[in-house]
């Protein structure tokens, strides 16, 4: 391989590696609310943020511990964890009084987010885009009773109302303001 030909190959490889990078106006600016996730007998199960860029809220998740597969996880009503069924969270978070579920024809739950996919590692990750960063979101969040963070033992079907057969609540965590 000539110079040049080295050269080329490390200037296309770092201008491919650089415009994988996030821009400034990607990256968080502030960190509004986290939880901690935990298991009915108490253990830890993750963490979980809400962060915005200014424009977006977006919501991080990490959790481990978990039976491998998918797993429903929702935003709940009520910022209440009391172990050992979480029912104290209420249903999902559903303030314009949608139906259940993303294939849903009519709209879905503020609350209704992606399966969480956890592999044989007994892990996962997960960010999701809750909307644009507004009062009335922020509002709808954070109203007098708190949000909280629900993990369940089976998928959601993401169609059966209200709660996708998502089956019982194995990991919850209240959702508390940061800033």
């Amino acid at each position: 391989m000539t110079r040049n030909t080295l050269l080329a190959s490390l200037v296309l490889g770092s201008a491919l590696t650089l415009s994988a990078c996030s821009t400034i106006g990607d990256l968080p600016s502030e960190r509004i609310a986290e939880a901690q996730l935990n298991f009915a007998n108490g253990l830890p199960a993750g963490t979980a943020q809400l962060i915005s860029n200014g424009q977006t809220i977006t919501l991080a998740a990490v959790a481990t511990g978990l039976e491998p597969g998918e797993h429903g996880f929702h935003l709940h009503t009520t910022g209440k964890c009391e172990a050992p069924g979480f029912t104290s969270a209420g249903g999902h978070l559903n303030p314009a009084g949608r139906e259940h579920g993303s294939l849903n024809p009519q709209g879905k739950h503020l609350g209704d987010l992606p399966n969480l996919v956890v592999g044989a590692s007994r892990t996962t990750r997960a960010e999701v885009d809750l909307g644009e960063d507004s009062a009335e979101l922020r509002a709808k969040l954070f109203d007098a009773d708190g949000t909280a963070i629900v993990i369940h033992a089976a998928a959601d079907d993401y169609t059966s109302d209200p709660a996708g057969d998502a089956g019982p609540r194995v990991a919850c965590g209240v959702l508390t303001r940061v800033s």
